[in-house]
């Protein structure tokens, strides 16, 4: 019985699945690929097409309906929901916060199922797999971010570059448009610099050392959503001043020994000069004795001897000293104090100390043996003495003595020293006092600085101040390029492996020369190759290329001071606390005079016209006041200048009887700001009636010089103070001079030195009175020949009438006054005869006649004045 209950529950089973089946006859129907987006940290998909499933077999319930999407992938943050089964639309949502830092992009598979033949969900149907791609749109929630804390450069002063230095900003969001650096900002205001948008930062002006050392700015950047960065970044960029020529600061104590030629440096004069003023030539047969004073006798235990020294191997005088410097006994004996030689192409450095209480051997000689000393090329030569030690640097590079010779300290005597350049004095030991030893090749810039010596730094500086290589853009430099200069930058080595890249890095090496005023001549390049060859049997050969450089004469500058060149102020200003400012309009120029080829050549038959181009801008080196006549009396009058007007700029000063002198290397602004404010004190100017002085300037140690600005000062006294004043007035501002500057004038021709003297101006005011009484004269004899009416005299005396104010008329008591009466008028040819006759016997200037017409406007209202007058010149002042 239980048996057959079974089989029959069996048999309906396979009856009701056998309904379902006819009854979801369909499967449910989606699109095959949707495309969705998705904003991060949202849950909403936006899919196209919207999800929606059709089922064939609606509105048959269960079987027509949607009951689920299913989502095929592994842990895919996303699911999809029925909204309706019945229309069968669905909604892709995210399960979790979506980021796009951490992912994109989705790709997954996608199924609709139906809700099968009944309420339990059996037999179900699924659709077709569909391809769901969504994308994540990214939410700008993140700001730019440097790279670097912090960023910094080095520039050289006076150059303008294309990109000194580039930042780089990223940002963290995922979308092109959020996480791309679109703009770059310098926030700090007022500096000379710019930026791109690619970071590259590039300065606006030419970069002043002296002006500023350093700079530091600030930058920030914009993401392409207009993002800021949430913290600026600092960018320093030093400045590194051009090497001057010279020692720097303010007061250098460095000694030129071998200055141009000058009546004040006279000991060159007699020695050979390259076509460079500053490059001497030793032949061999000449020395120059340096004088006493320029120099100290005792050298303390620290000095530098600096020079430019260019030698090369003289054949048969290879035993034979030649001396650079020497200072030794002047008579009796024959000691070398202390000397600098070369020796068999060794330099050598003589250095010889009195006897104190340490009777010990000491350092005496230190020896160098180079190749450069006989290489007949120019090198920069420094000697550091600081005794015991001595350091040699030879074109930036440190050398220290191979050889040290000791030996005793000299004893000490009265006898005077001379030193020497080129050879060394023999003043004993021989029959007649006469020079030895002497040099073979070229010197230029030696000095000596007693009292210190000078760092790594400032030195490496002197040297790099020639003429050398320099590559333009290192940051364009090709991948895998390395290159290296030597310290004097003239010989240049690139390695790189690919034979492009070493090509356009040679285009990039250029010639620089950091003088302003080069030697001219010809520089000769050589391009040496070599190829090394890996795996070859036979390595090619590139044969070496030699070019040269023509570098041209320099125009020299002509350096032109100006300024108001005479003045007189009364005694009391001079005795003052303050005294008189001697130059408070001085003005210092430079220009330079150039050759030009004129176009028209016919017309001026191909002459060379000079032309003063625009105004030059560089330093000076010194400039001095110089006391014309008797110099100043210590007891009564002094020049005078406070310390603080030069502090701060590279300048300092020195004062005596003979006059003030301001030096150091600085600009020609700071010069004039410095000179306007030397003041002339005399607190006793009872017996001084004036003083003469006398500007002069330079720059390169005396190879340019100013014209020589020639000032007079008068000082009143009591009566003569007020009129004198008034003359002073006029001579300040002469309305009938003009001062024109012409290029081929003298350089003692300057603009603005045409001022007259007072002496000149009584002259002129004599000369107008007695052209005056000359046309008065003409005038009464031609109207006494010739009658005149009451209404041709007013007219008349209009042509011959003058500015009478300050003129004292007397009249005549044995004239006797005429009746007004009329005659006939004068013809026009008459007329015209007389004012030509006037014109041509007075001479009077366009000024003279302007106040006749204003003399004439009063006289029209006295028509009775009396004709004949009379000069009363005892009230005149000549």
């Amino acid at each position: 019985m239980l048996r057959l209950r079974w089989e029959s529950a069996v048999l309906l089973l396979g009856v009701g699945t056998l309904l379902a089946a006819k009854v979801n006859k369909h499967k449910p129907w989606i699109e095959t690929s949707y495309h969705g987006v998705i904003t991060e940290n949202n849950d909403t998909v936006i899919l196209d097409p919207p999800l929606v499933a059709l089922d064939k077999d609606a509105p048959v319930p269960f079987a027509g309906e949607i009951c689920a999407f299913k989502i095929h992938g592994q842990e895919m943050p996303f699911e999809a929901v029925v909204l309706n089964k019945t229309s069968g639309e669905g909604r892709l949502r995210a399960k979790s916060p979506i980021d796009c830092e951490l992912q994109k992009e989705y790709t997954f598979i996608i199924q609709a199922y139906d809700c099968g033949a009944g309420p339990s969900g059996t037999n179900w149907k699924k659709s077709h797999k569909a391809v769901v791609h969504i994308q994540v749109k990214d939410v700008n929630e993140f700001a730019p971010t440097f790279k670097e804390t912090s960023y910094k450069t080095t520039v050289t002063e006076g150059k303008i570059y294309d990109s000194i230095l580039q930042v780089e900003a990223v940002d963290e969001d995922c979308s092109p448009q959020y996480s791309q650096i679109c703009n770059y900002e310098i926030v700090t205001p007022d500096v000379p610099f710019a930026i791109d948008r690619n970071g590259n930062i590039r300065n606006t002006e030419k970069l002043n050392y002296d002006k500023q050392h350093e700079y530091e700015i600030m930058v920030t950047a914009f993401d392409c959503g207009q993002k800021r960065a949430t913290e600026d970044v600092l960018v320093r960029v030093d400045v590194k001043p051009v090497c001057k020529p010279g020692w720097q600061g303010a007061s250098s104590g460095a000694i030129d020994l071998l200055p141009t030629p000058s009546p004040a440096t006279n000991w060159t004069a007699g020695l050979l000069i390259d076509n460079n003023d500053m490059i001497f030539k030793f032949d061999g047969k000449q020395g120059a004795k340096i004088p006493d004073g320029i120099v100290p006798k005792n050298l303390t235990d620290q000095f530098t001897i600096t020079m430019w020294m260019k030698h090369g191997p003289s054949p048969g005088l290879r035993a034979e000293k030649e001396t650079i410097l020497c200072n030794s006994d002047k008579t009796e004996m024959n000691r070398h104090h202390y000397a600098l030689y070369v020796h068999n192409c060794r330099l050598v450095f003589l250095l010889r100390k009195d006897f104190d209480q340490a009777d010990t051997f000491r350092p005496a000689e230190f020896h160098w043996k180079l190749d450069q000393i006989c290489d007949k090329e120019w090198h920069y030569y420094v000697i550091n003495v600081e005794f015991p030690v001595v350091t040699l640097y030879m074109d930036g590079t440190t050398y220290e003595p191979y050889l040290v010779t000791n030996d005793w300290p000299i004893h000490p005597s009265h006898i005077a020293m001379q030193l020497t350049v080129g050879a060394c004095w023999q003043g004993g030991e021989v029959a007649k006092p006469r020079f030895a030893q002497y040099f073979h090749g070229s010197l230029a810039s030696l000095t000596i600085r007693p009292g210190k010596i000078e760092s790594q730094k400032v030195i490496s500086c002197l040297q790099a101040c020639k003429e050398g290589l320099d590559i333009n853009s290192l940051e364009s430099l090709g991948q895998g390029i390395k290159y290296h200069f030597n310290p004097s930058q003239s010989v240049l080595v690139i390695e790189g492996d690919d034979i492009e890249n070493i090509n356009q890095a040679l285009q990039k090496v250029s010639y620089i020369n950091s003088r302003q005023f080069p030697t001219a001549g010809v520089r000769r390049l050589k391009v040496s190759s070599k190829v090394q060859c890996f795996g070859e049997d036979v390595c090619i050969n590139i044969p070496d290329i030699e070019a040269y450089v023509m570098v041209f004469q320099a125009n020299e500058p002509k350096i032109t001071i100006s300024g108001m060149d005479h003045f007189a102020r009364p005694a009391t200003q001079f005795e003052s606390e303050r005294g008189v400012t001697l130059l408070p309009d001085i003005r210092i120029v430079s220009t330079v005079t150039k050759v030009e080829h004129s176009v028209d050549f016919k017309e001026n038959d191909g002459v060379h016209k000079p032309v003063v181009l625009e105004e030059m801008v560089h330093n000076l080196d010194f400039c001095d006041i110089l006391v014309i006549g008797v110099e100043l009396d210590p007891r009564q009058e002094c020049l005078e200048l406070d310390r603080k007007e030069h502090q701060g700029k590279h300048l300092d000063a020195t004062n005596s009887t003979a006059g003030y002198s301001i030096y150091g290397v600085d600009t020609m602004r700071n010069y004039e700001l410095v000179l306007r404010q030397v003041r002339y004190r005399n607190w006793h100017t009872f017996n001084i009636f004036d003083r003469k002085f006398r500007i002069k300037c330079s720059e390169l140690n005396g190879r340019y010089t100013s014209n020589d600005f020639n000032l007079e000062v008068n000082i009143l006294h009591n009566s003569n103070s007020n009129f004198m004043e008034h003359v002073n007035h006029m001579v300040i501002q002469p309305p009938f001079l003009q001062s024109i500057h012409h290029p081929e004038e003298n350089i003692n021709s300057i603009p603005g030195s045409v001022v007259p003297s007072v002496a000149t101006i009584v002259i002129i005011i004599c000369v107008s009175i007695l052209v005056f009484i000359i046309a008065l004269g003409i005038y009464r004899i031609r109207t006494s020949h010739q009658p005149s009416s009451t209404e041709n005299e007013g007219s008349k005396e209009n042509e011959m009438d003058w500015d009478d104010s300050a003129l004292t008329i007397t009249v005549n008591p044995m004239e006797k006054y005429e009746e007004p009466h009329h005659v006939e008028e004068e013809s026009e040819e008459e007329v015209e005869e007389e004012e030509d006759t006037t014109s041509d016997e007075s001479g009077e200037s366009e000024e003279e006649e302007e106040e006749e017409e204003i003399g004439n406007a009063g006289d029209k209202q006295n028509a009775t004045r009396q004709e004949q007058l009379e000069w009363d010149d005892s009230t005149l002042p000549y």
